[in-house]
């Protein structure tokens, strides 16, 4: 049982404070012993109005993307619809969602204008900025490439977003890494398959470790690090702390899950302890 940051915290607390303060410090302990930090003692619910900049221009983008390549495909209509059904969305928010997929795909669409009202609103959290170009490439990899379009206009989002075009590059490979990785499911856990798994096939193993950016050929530790590099960026409590709509939640789970599998699979294929 851990009890030191209740402990110092307490101390620290009262010194600072007296009985009001200890009370303070021993709530702050607590939540360092829980391991969730300042951020979780802090967690920044964003306003309906944001939630509100977040949802519309998740999904005007969104649309936009989709009708880069002129008609759009039902993979990218199917792709939203999968969204707001993992978003839980309710019938409200669904037609609203609706509504601004819709208004994505005019020809005059505002795409910077739209960015750079939710960039203003995520107050340039990084992670959160990066999280929404991650579901836009779901949009753009619907029908399993990125057309010259759609790339043009992820080209701009990242920039509205503050992303070089080498990050760009990076991450559009791992996200269909995690494409691929999704395809091909990612149940084996290492040293704990059920009867009639196998363990990860070679195509599998290298999805795994694009999923992580690391090349095949890097050092165990720098594969322990990217694992945990990622893991930070995208942990659900971290990009809820951050102000990730509650309805995002399930999604930055899933992606967390797929990196966390990864690197069993990596971990299991190479032996590492």
């Amino acid at each position: 049982m851990r009890i030191w940051g209740k402990v110092l915290g307490a101390f620290f607390g009262f010194l600072l404070g007296n009985v009001f303060g200890l009370l303070i410090g021993l709530w702050l302990g607590h939540r360092f012993d829980r391991g969730l930090g300042i951020q979780g003692a802090f967690r920044r619910t964003p306003s309906a109005e944001q939630q509100a900049i977040f949802f519309h221009a998740t999904f005007a983008v969104m649309g936009h993307i989709a009708k880069a390549g002129g008609q759009v495909t039902e993979q990218e209509i199917r792709v939203a619809s999968n969204l707001m059904d993992r978003m839980r969305l309710s019938p409200e928010q669904r037609s609203s969602a609706q509504r601004s997929f819709r208004e994505g795909k005019e020809a005059d669409f505002p795409l910077r204008q739209t960015l750079a009202g939710f960039r203003s609103a995520s107050q340039g959290q990084r992670d959160i900025l990066r999280f929404f170009l991650e579901v836009q490439l779901q949009a753009a990899f619907a029908d399993g490439q990125v057309e010259a379009a759609e790339r043009v206009i992820l080209q701009t989002i990242a920039e509205e977003l503050g992303f070089s075009q080498i990050e760009l590059a990076r991450i559009l490979a791992m996200a269909e890494a995690q494409m691929n990785f999704f395809r091909h499911g990612g149940q084996y856990q290492g040293g704990h398959q059920s009867a009639g798994q196998q363990p990860p096939s070679r195509d599998r193993l290298k999805d795994a470790y694009q999923l992580l950016g690391v090349s095949e050929e890097a050092a165990d530790a720098e594969v322990k690090k990217a694992y945990r590099k990622e893991m930070s960026k995208h942990h659900p409590d971290k990009l809820a702390a951050k102000g990730l709509p509650p309805e995002m939640m399930e999604m930055a789970k899933e992606k967390a899950q797929e990196i966390q599998q990864a690197w069993e699979w990596i971990r299991e294929a190479r032996g590492i302890r």
